[in-house]
Parts: C-alpha cells; sequence; structure tokens
C-alpha cells in the first residue's frame, strides 16, 4: 500500500509539474521574451552575414559627404551596411572607385520632337538645352512613323577607300544641266527646255571629284571681292568678249574686275538704284523692300550693290551663251543660282520676293497666255513691286511697241498696276487682295487657279496659265519692316503643314534660340569670324534659325536655305523672315557651279535622306560644291556618323568627330570636315 501511495504522489506531481511549464509557456509574457530573442539572433545573423560586404560606403560615410564622391552607377543596387558606433571596426582602406557605367545605347528620341516630326507634350521653352538635339527635327517628313526596329546583324557596304578625280572637262559640271545626252532626246526646245533639269538617270549619277581649274586660288575675300576675283579661279573670256563695252566685266593682270554697270544701267548700279527709289519711294530699300529677285542677272551688279542697302537678292540666270554669269555671281560672294523661266514652276514659295528686277532679260513675258508673267505673279508678294526696264519701254520702233501694248495689257488684265514709266524703267506693283480679280468681267483672261491649287508646292511642276489666289486671312502681304521681320514668327506660320501638338510659335522661337546658342558656340570654338566665311548653305534649313543667328551674331555671310522635298515646306516662313532659301531634293544635284561654297551645314540631313537615297551621291555633291578651303559642318545622328568618316575620308576632307555638348555618350554627334588646298 506504501509503494502505490508513492506512485501516485509521485505522479501527481509530476502532473503538476507539466501543467505549470505549459502554463508558463503559454503566458503572454514568455512569448513576448521568445519573439524578441528570435528577432535578436535573426538581426545578428544578417549583420554577420554581410559585415564584410563590398559596398563602397561605411557608416561614417552615410553621415557625412565626402568633398569628392566617387560616382555611383544609377543602377546600382545593394544593401546598405549599417553598425553599431560602438562596435565599429578597424578603419579598412578606400575600396577602389567603381567602374564607369557602360555607354548608354543610341536614343531615337531625344529633345522635344522624335525624328517623325512628332512632337513632345511636355516641351517648355523656358527650359531649352542648347546642346540638345536640333528642334528642326520636327521638319522631318514623318518617315519615321512605324519604323522597324534595328536588326541584330549590321548593315553591309561596301566600303571606299578614295574616289577619282574626274576628266578635266568636268572642271564646270553641273550634273542636272549639262546632261548632254538627255537634251538631244528631246523633242521640244521653242521655250527653252534645254535649259531646265535633266538630272542623269541611274547608274549615270557623279561617280568623281570635279577637277578645279589649274592655278586656281584661295578667293578673294568679301567685300573686295565684289569688285575683283582671280582670272584663274573663272578662266572663261566670252563675257569680257560679248559684255566688256556695258561696263560688266573686264580683265585686268591676273584679275577679272567688275566696275558695277549692267546693259541699262552702264553707269553703274548704285545710280541706277537711287533712280528707282526716286521713282517710287515706297519702295523703300532695306526697310519694306527686303528680299529681292533679279531676273537674267549677268554678273549680279544689282544685286551686289543692294546688299549695302540691306537688301538680299537671288540672282538667277540660265546656263545658255553667257553660261557662267552665275559663276561669277557667286565668285563675287553675291546670292545666286541657275534657274529660268520655261515650263515649270521656279523652285520659290508664292509671295517670296517683295520686289522683282528685270533689265534685259531677254524673256517673253506675254507669251503662252501670259505664263511666264503669271509665274512672276505667283513669286511676287502681295503689294510687291515688279521692275522692267527694256526696250520696248522707252523705244519707238513699231514693233518694240507692239510688245509693249503686249505687256500693259496682260499687267491690266492681272490687276498690276503702273505706278510709274520713266525713262527705260518701268515699275508695277501687284494688289493687296483677291478683290480686282473677283470684279473683272466675265471672260476676261487668264483666269483664277483653282482653289486647290497649292502655289507654294514647286518641285517637278509645270506651268498654268492662271492667276495664283492670295490667302483670304491677308497671310504673306502683311509681314513686318525689316529687320524686325526677323526675329517674329509670320502669319504664314500657320499655314504650315507639319506635325505639332503644341503652339508652332513656340516652336520658332525654340529654334531661333537653339541656334543662336550653338552659332555662338561655333564661333567662341571653331572661330567661325575669323574663317572669313561669305556663301554659306544650309542644307536642312527648317524655319531659317542657322541663318537668323548667323545675321544675329555678325558674320558677313548669305545663306542659301535649303528646305529638302521630304520634309515640310517652310519656305514661306524663310521669306517672310527676309531671309532666301529654295526647295530641293537632295537625292539629285543641286543647280550650281562647282566650288562656289564657303560653308555647307547639314543638321539631320542624313539620318532622314538615308531611306530615300545612298548618302555617298549627297557626299560627292557636297565636294562639288564646296570652295577647296571649305568647311563642312555635319550634326546627325550617330548611327551614320561612321559611313559619314568613311566618305570623308574618301572625298579628301580632313574630318574631325566631335561629340555636342550633351557628351559622349549622346545620341548626336558632330562631323567637322575641311577640304584642304
Amino acid at each position: 500500500m506504501k509503494s502505490s501511495a508513492a506512485t501516485t504522489t509521485t505522479t501527481t506531481t509530476t502532473t503538476t509539474t507539466t501543467s505549470n511549464v505549459t502554463d508558463f509557456l503559454k503566458a503572454p509574457k514568455f512569448v513576448k521574451v521568445t519573439a524578441v530573442a528570435l528577432l535578436s539572433i535573426s538581426l545578428v545573423f544578417i549583420f554577420s552575414r554581410f559585415s564584410s560586404s563590398s559596398f563602397p560606403f561605411s557608416y561614417p560615410t552615410l553621415l557625412l559627404s565626402s568633398p569628392s564622391p566617387a560616382p555611383i552607377s544609377p543602377t546600382l543596387s545593394v544593401p546598405l551596411e549599417i553598425l553599431s558606433p560602438h562596435s565599429l571596426p578597424a578603419p579598412r582602406p578606400p575600396p577602389p572607385p567603381p567602374p564607369p557605367p557602360p555607354p548608354r545605347p543610341a536614343v531615337q528620341r531625344t529633345g522635344i520632337v522624335d525624328e517623325s516630326g512628332a512632337m513632345s507634350d511636355n516641351f517648355l521653352i523656358g527650359e531649352l538645352d542648347s546642346n540638345s538635339t536640333t528642334f528642326t527635327d520636327v521638319l522631318s517628313d514623318g518617315e519615321e512613323e512605324g519604323r522597324e526596329k534595328e536588326k541584330s546583324v549590321p548593315e553591309v557596304r561596301v566600303r571606299i577607300v578614295k574616289y577619282e578625280s574626274c576628266d578635266a572637262s568636268k572642271m564646270d559640271y553641273i550634273p542636272c544641266l549639262d546632261n548632254e545626252e538627255a537634251i538631244k532626246e528631246l523633242n521640244d526646245n521653242t521655250r527653252g527646255e534645254k535649259y531646265e533639269r535633266h538630272c542623269p538617270g541611274e547608274g549615270k549619277a557623279l561617280n568623281c571629284l570635279v577637277p578645279r581649274p589649274e592655278g586656281y586660288r584661295i578667293p578673294i575675300q568679301w567685300p573686295q571681292s565684289r569688285d575683283e576675283v582671280w582670272f584663274s579661279n573663272v578662266p572663261h573670256t566670252r563675257l569680257v568678249e560679248d559684255k566688256g563695252g556695258q561696263n560688266w566685266i573686264s580683265i585686268k593682270d591676273d584679275k577679272f574686275i567688275f566696275p558695277g554697270g549692267g546693259t541699262q544701267f552702264i553707269h553703274g548700279a548704285d545710280q541706277y538704284l537711287d533712280q528707282i527709289s526716286k521713282m517710287v519711294p515706297d519702295i523703300a530699300f532695306g526697310h519694306r523692300t527686303r528680299v529681292a529677285l533679279d531676273i537674267g542677272c549677268g554678273v549680279a551688279s544689282f544685286g551686289a550693290f543692294l546688299l549695302q542697302r540691306n537688301v538680299i537678292t537671288l540672282s538667277i540666270a540660265p546656263k545658255d551663251v553667257h553660261e557662267n554669269q552665275i559663276q561669277f555671281a557667286l565668285e563675287r560672294g553675291v546670292p545666286a543660282m541657275v534657274a529660268v523661266f520655261s515650263t515649270h514652276r521656279l523652285l520659290y514659295p508664292s509671295q517670296a520676293f517683295d520686289l522683282m528686277h528685270c533689265s534685259r532679260c531677254r524673256i517673253n513675258w506675254t507669251r503662252d497666255d501670259g505664263m511666264l508673267l503669271l509665274e512672276a505673279n505667283r513669286m511676287l508678294r502681295a503689294g510687291g513691286y515688279f521692275a522692267w526696264a527694256a526696250q520696248p519701254v522707252y523705244k519707238h520702233e513699231e514693233n518694240l511697241q507692239d510688245q509693249w501694248k503686249e505687256m500693259e495689257d496682260l499687267t491690266r488684265r492681272i490687276c498690276w498696276e503702273l505706278v510709274r514709266k520713266e525713262g527705260y524703267i518701268a515699275i508695277w506693283q501687284k494688289p493687296l487682295n483677291n478683290s480686282c480679280y473677283l470684279n473683272r468681267d466675265t471672260g476676261v483672261q487668264p483666269p483664277l487657279c483653282d482653289s486647290n491649287d497649292d502655289p507654294d508646292y514647286v518641285w517637278d511642276v509645270s506651268l498654268r496659265a492662271c492667276i495664283t489666289r492670295l490667302p483670304e486671312n491677308g497671310y504673306g502681304s502683311n509681314v513686318s519692316t525689316w529687320p524686325t521681320r526677323l526675329y517674329y514668327p509670320p502669319d504664314r506660320l500657320q499655314s504650315i503643314e507639319m506635325d505639332a501638338s503644341i503652339s508652332r510659335k513656340e516652336i520658332f522661337r525654340a529654334e531661333s534660340k537653339y541656334w543662336h546658342e550653338i552659332i555662338g558656340s561655333y564661333i567662341s570654338v571653331f572661330h567661325w569670324k575669323e574663317m572669313k566665311l561669305r556663301n554659306v548653305m544650309d542644307m536642312r534649313a527648317g524655319f531659317g534659325g542657322f541663318a537668323a543667328a548667323l545675321y544675329d551674331l555678325q558674320v558677313d555671310c548669305w545663306v542659301m536655305n535649303v528646305v529638302p522635298v521630304s520634309g515640310f515646306n517652310t519656305l514661306p516662313v524663310i521669306y517672310d523672315r527676309g531671309l532666301i532659301g529654295v526647295m530641293h531634293d537632295w537625292c539629285e544635284p543641286f543647280d550650281t557651279y562647282p566650288r562656289t561654297y564657303d560653308l555647307l551645314h547639314a543638321s539631320g540631313l542624313f539620318s532622314v535622306e538615308q531611306k530615300r537615297c545612298n548618302i555617298s551621291t549627297i557626299m560627292l555633291e557636297m565636294d562639288r560644291m564646296l570652295r577647296p578651303g571649305g568647311h563642312v559642318y555635319i550634326r546627325d545622328s550617330v548611327s551614320v556618323m561612321g559611313e559619314l568618316q568613311e566618305l570623308a575620308a574618301a572625298v579628301g576632307w580632313v574630318a574631325l568627330l566631335l561629340d555636342t555638348g550633351e557628351g559622349p555618350h549622346a545620341s548626336w554627334k558632330i562631323l567637322v570636315s575641311e577640304k584642304r588646298m
């Protein structure tokens, strides 16, 4: 019995003890203590795990900023080391700086627009970055929309080591105007068709370097070049033989001399311009009249002397029997290009010129129902003036008087007002609106052009015998006087067809500011003013911001603003600003003589045109136009720079690839080249 009692007592005690332990383990205090202990153990384990981490910061570094911290990759993601200040380890030597970040992939969309011309909605003009991608990207043609992603396999192309020199007969070669094979096949030349563009066909494009004349010298600088040029640079005497007696040109020692005369102003262009100003004071050279067109210009003395009156004159003439007249004009440093009134529209927009001048220009204005004068009317600004100095104005022979009567009749029917006829000059003024046209008697010819006719679409457009309508809103006729018009967005900016989701005026101002800052840096870094630039071409001109910046920063040059057919037609804006320009397809040669430009500038051109044509043909054409000693500045995507560098070497330029202000990993770079003597 005692043994049984002892067992029962023991069992009862054990049960009681177990119950007490269970109650203790279930107690809230024990649970909390246990949880804290487990958490502490976990933290100690974690800290000991990462105490030897390679993260470059120690505890003091997190508290105190270093005077020159090492750069950290933005993709770096590691845990921070946290140590108790009472248990800091002995100081370790500083770790090596982290490796530089890998190059960023070339971005496809930079700045405020992409290559398709689509504008960014978060654009703020106040945050303009002068080193960002050019604002003229908005003027591309939208071909980037929906483009395919770049293939991983690189494009295969033939590397050209060096282009050969052309035959000496191509010294003055203009490909689209000297295509003898195409000219021979013409069925008709009664309207001067042989002087129009006839570009070489596929496989027949220029594939060599046009040679310079023997003894070629660096051109005489402006303004001295207005009066004399080197004979060896344009070694042609035909004009001296034909026009020497009219005070056009003469030879003295090793130079051509330009006395400043012309067929109708043998006593000099200055006196002639004074006479025009007295006849019609409202012409107001340099204020109301800023942009002029001189038709059949000879050696361009009319335009050369207008420059000192703040008038920029585009001098044009065909490559006819006096074939080197435009070459002389450009060698003098006067704006000029080869062009002809024939069967197609000239490559200038409607309402481009404040004044048009024809002095013995040998054009029959009344032929084909007045089609040629109607083309002049299209390009003449509303309220602008047309000056005609010719024999029918003042001679009394019967045939000449018949020509005068025909001219009087035609100008009356197209609503031009004869404001003054004096001596051998007659001056008409174009109306400001369509009211005169609409109030003509029924059946009066020529008719108004169709309402859907675009007067600014000029590439390969045939002439029609109709009167170009003026905009009902007055656009084009209400430009400011010079120089105010250069800086303010013209009304015709609103009529440009372009992909823009924000204010066009903001885009205009942003482009102007952008190029002002870029050209300022070029002047400072590359010493553009010391380069004595004169004849300059902007091969993708946008709104003309590049040319406006050169004027504003007092670089004494003129700029041919080229608007490619592959982009939006901004020529009306360029002319409304008081600048000159032309439409062109860069897959074809340009209508100028070799060796006529000191500087060729191309921003974003090749990345667009490479989709349409072989860019080697553009580079060869640039070399043809560029003077020895001239420079080329190409600002474009890194995707085309490799090929452009190869081509620059192949044509013999000395080229240097530079970063933009965005740095070495930017999506655009600058290729600076020189065509050395």
